[in-house]
């Protein structure tokens, strides 16, 4: 297999710290010299932001995200808008290509956006040079870019993959000898070992074998091979073990993969692999698997019964989603891109409680992109329902790692697959603010 060069996951903090100042101040003057991006003076105005995501490609697709954007803007404008103000939601198909995410901030630009809520891509430094360029904040997104956890113009409401991974680690280090690491062969992919290491290590394991796999494939028989064996339930064991050492080996392995819409592919072909006595432990991450990939691929006999999860959120069946499935049911009742199980769904409904929290602390003043950034800049707290801590994006409230300078919330939420339902494995979240620093 061919192993492409990687992106190194550090950087020089004095050069990243020019960056976001540099920026900050191109952002200024962008806004000083012309019209104010989703300028809305009187109350009565419109505020239009906008959300993206692919939809229709050979890669992860997140349809429900722009569609839960509408859902919300239906709402809100039903029960008297954002202090009085209607909101207008955009919405864009990024494509999943650099092209496609630059041509929807280049249009957020010209449609004078207020703020870009909820979005998904993979392609960080395409879309925000356009958004810093212009002084328009991007209020939670998915979290899968460096990028969005540097950016001046950023305000993640997650811990992003980032996270995830740091935390699947720690999960698996409960209970995994080894773990073998099934992640896309993309620039995203590129982060995520060394943050699964940082987790692993906290546990005292070695770090997991890293297998790059296409992103596009439909078929990973050879990836799921090398996984096996990498976690310990290589056949040829059973010569030399016997058949029960063979099998207690496999035992103390672990395979966890991160490939978004191809996971169950991935997991498909992983135990269509597998023989007699090379049991491991499966694992994923919040994005990859949730309860709609448990139903549609068999519930509990399924590839995934048994299967642990990290989530950045609550199981999907907690009390604290009731209000935004109270949402999708008053308006979007029978739309099947809304699922709220689904994490884009999930991260979209929490930027919008940011934003519409953010409107309201402005009052009757000026709603547009340079008052949006300013009062989360200056410390505006979000209450999202327990569905997060208390979010704010002040310097004091960022974690203290220097690769991630605008994350704030490292927190996860370890899941089982357990009777064909994900449900909590621990009841509280696990802070993974020092894995963070640590991996960075």
């Amino acid at each position: 297999m061919t192993v492409r060069r990687r992106v190194p996951l550090t950087r020089p903090l004095k050069t990243a710290v020019l960056t976001v100042t540099a920026l900050a101040a191109i952002a200024s003057s962008a806004v000083a010299c012309g019209a104010l991006p989703g300028s809305s003076g009187n109350s009565g105005d419109p505020v239009t932001v906008m959300t993206w995501a692919p939809d229709r490609t050979t890669g992860t697709d997140m349809p429900g995200m722009p569609a839960m954007a509408r859902a919300y803007a239906r709402w809100v404008n039903n029960h008297g808008g954002l202090n009085g103000r209607p909101l207008k939601v955009l919405t864009c198909n990024d494509h999943n290509d650099s092209v496609g995410a630059a041509n929807c901030a280049r249009r957020a630009v010209r449609e004078n956006v207020a703020a870009v809520v909820g979005s998904y891509s993979q392609h960080g430094q395409a879309f925000l040079s356009p958004l810093e360029a212009a002084g328009i904040p991007y209020i939670g997104g998915y979290g899968l870019t460096e990028e969005e956890f540097v950016s001046p113009m950023s305000f993640p409401v997650n811990g992003g993959v980032v996270a995830l991974l740091a935390g699947n680690g720690r999960q698996l280090a409960e209970v995994c000898e080894r773990v073998a690491l099934v992640r896309p062969d993309t620039l995203a992919g590129d982060l995520l070992p060394e943050l699964l290491n940082s987790g692993l290590a906290q546990g005292d394991r070695k770090p997991a074998t890293d297998i790059l796999a296409a992103e596009d494939s439909g078929d990973y028989s050879e990836e799921a091979e090398q996984a096996l064996t990498a976690a310990g339930a290589d056949p040829s064991l059973v010569a030399t073990l016997g058949r029960e050492g063979a099998a207690e080996r496999a035992r103390e392995g672990c395979v966890t993969a991160a490939l978004g819409d191809r996971t169950d592919s991935f997991f498909d072909s992983f135990r269509r692999t597998q023989e007699d006595g090379q049991k491991v432990q499966i694992s994923s991450v919040l994005g990859s698997v949730d309860q709609t990939s448990v139903d549609r691929t068999g519930g509990a006999s399924g590839p995934y019964e048994g299967a642990y999860v990290t989530s950045w959120y609550p199981a999907a069946d907690d009390a604290r989603w009731d209000p935004m499935r109270k949402v999708i049911r008053e308006e979007a009742f029978g739309d099947h891109r809304i699922d709220p199980a689904n994490a884009g769904v999930q991260t979209t409904w929490i930027a919008y409680t940011v934003f519409k929290q953010v409107v309201e602390s402005l009052g009757d003043g000026e709603v547009n992109a340079r008052t949006v950034a300013r009062a989360l800049n200056d410390g505006v707290r979000v209450d999202t329902g327990g569905l997060t801590p208390t979010l704010s994006w002040r310097f004091e409230d960022t974690v203290a790692a220097s690769e991630f300078p605008r994350l704030v919330n490292a927190n996860v939420t370890y899941q089982v697959v357990k009777d064909g339902r994900l449900v909590a494995a621990r009841k509280s979240a696990v802070d993974v603010s020092r894995t963070l620093e640590e991996a960075a």
